[in-house]
């Protein structure tokens, strides 16, 4: 039987409540206002139907839909208003009503932009402390490179890289994520003293991992790659990008829920730059307030990746600072969460005006002083 989808995208955006007179939404709790919205339905992969509405057409238009699709538009609907508590990483909080940034930390040799730079506990503790002080909410420490071609990391090997850094970034006070997609790393890292795993496979690539997380009652990152085996880019065949994006994380969300993990503990992350085209990477960035829909907190990684070298002559991973940012800013207006980045000072500077903005825009401009 060809089933039904529904998305319910986000499409058009205010200043403040007070400039639609109270028609906006918050989006997710944060700091964005939705007005507009496009309701799209498929079946079978297909778009068969298209219809706007504002938060105050939103009763009527969603009373039209199909039955078999009407359940799922309401929790789109309640979920995109869905305010997310804070998350509490041992003695550290981390709000998440406005944009926080969760600064890299590679313990290896081959990533591809700092492969390499903060080998040895001391230079990892080092840029670590620089990057907390310079606002990061979060360390993310990871031991195996995730970019096409790399080779495999024996898990062994990960471990040896990884827990010595979260020992020394969780002795500091940091709050840390372990990124890895394998379940003894996982373990060792919580045990070191990692407070979120962060899996680029959405806990997909190893059978033990959904059960780790469960056990720990901590929260997990679920990331979209396409690939199920080693090389987590290949077999990026889509219909339509963001709504199969969208569909598989909502599915990868269900397993894990059914495993035992909490959904508060649940954050979602459309996986930009994994087995996708640079259309299709930009395609899923500019659709990012529709993931919202599915109630869970989202993670944007862009920070220095290929597609800004893509738009740009090819710049190398070191001078892609500026798309870096051009991205971030692009992840607050869609009302993202977490950002995973390396310039974490710049990016928390370029997050320090945007709210500045934001917070000034909520004053009606008739109250605003001649």
């Amino acid at each position: 039987m060809t089933t039904t989808s529904i998305y319910i995208r986000p499409i058009g955006f205010a200043p403040g409540p007070q400039s639609e007179d109270g028609n906006a939404i918050r989006l997710a709790g944060g700091m964005v206002y939705a007005s507009r919205f496009a309701i799209v339905m498929r079946r079978g992969g297909e778009v068969t139907g298209r219809w706007l509405a504002s938060p105050d057409t939103m009763p009527e238009a969603l009373g039209r839909l199909p039955d078999d699709c009407a359940a799922e538009a309401e929790s789109q609907w309640s979920n995109l208003t869905l305010a997310h508590p804070p998350l509490t990483l041992g003695q550290r909080t981390v709000r998440l009503d406005q944009p926080q940034t969760m600064g890299i930390l590679n313990m290896t040799p081959d990533s591809f932009s700092d492969g390499g730079a903060h080998d040895g506990v001391s230079a990892a503790r080092e840029h670590a402390a620089a990057m907390v002080e310079a606002g990061a909410a979060i360390i993310d420490i990871g031991g195996e490179s995730t970019r096409p071609g790399a080779q495999a990391v024996w898990e062994g090997d990960e471990i040896d890289r990884v827990v010595p850094a979260i020992e020394a970034c969780a002795a500091m006070g940091a709050a840390v994520s372990v990124d890895t997609r394998k379940a003894a790393v996982m373990e060792a890292a919580l045990a070191a003293g990692a407070r979120i795993v962060n899996d680029v496979s959405g806990l997909m690539h190893d059978p033990r991992s959904a059960e780790v997380v469960a056990a720990a009652n901590c929260p997990v990152v679920l990331m979209h790659a396409p690939g199920r085996g080693e090389d987590l880019h290949e077999g990026g065949g889509y219909d339509n990008v963001v709504f199969d994006v969208f569909d598989e994380l909502a599915t990868r969300r269900d397993r894990a829920i059914e495993a035992g993990i909490a959904p508060a503990n649940i954050i979602l992350d459309p996986g930009v730059g994994f087995g996708k085209s640079l259309a299709q990477n930009l395609a899923i960035i500019n659709a990012l307030p529709l993931f919202h829909a599915l109630g869970h907190p989202l993670l944007l990684g862009v920070s220095r990746k290929r597609l800004i070298g893509a738009l740009d002559n090819e710049a190398a991973p070191a001078d892609r600072l500026g798309g870096s940012l051009a991205l971030a800013i692009a992840g607050m207006d869609a009302g993202v969460q977490l950002l995973r980045v390396h310039d974490v000072r710049e990016t928390v500077q370029a997050r320090n005006v945007w709210r500045g903005l934001r917070d000034q825009a909520l004053t009606d401009f008739g109250d605003l002083p001649g």
